[in-house]
């Protein structure tokens, strides 16, 4: 199993617009994917950083999974947030391996 990590640091102005708008139509579009077979969403309570940090969180049974997502699905997901928060927001991107 392996865990897809996306960390998000959106601007105070935007923060609420950004949390609906994941919870409405990004995990859903990412989720419709079908190569994730979970996710949670969840929010950096003691982030050093300005603005609100979420984490969203997406795991995947199968590395072939995620190689998929991201050369068939990402990049126009991606490109999407982009385009509705434009410079007010930062995210970086993590895989992770489950040990258990």
């Amino acid at each position: 199993m392996f865990l897809y990590n996306v960390t998000t640091i959106v601007e105070d102005a935007a923060a609420e617009r950004w949390l609906k708008w994941m919870e409405e139509v990004h995990i859903p579009q990412v989720m419709g994917t079908g190569k994730f077979v979970s996710h949670r969403l969840l929010r950096v309570l003691d982030s050093p950083n300005e603005g609100v940090t979420y984490c969203a969180q997406y795991v995947a049974a199968q590395m072939a999974d995620y190689l998929d997502y991201q050369e068939k699905f990402a990049p126009a997901l991606q490109a999407d947030v982009n385009k509705h928060f434009e410079n007010q927001f930062v995210a970086f991107r993590t895989l992770m391996e489950y040990i258990d």
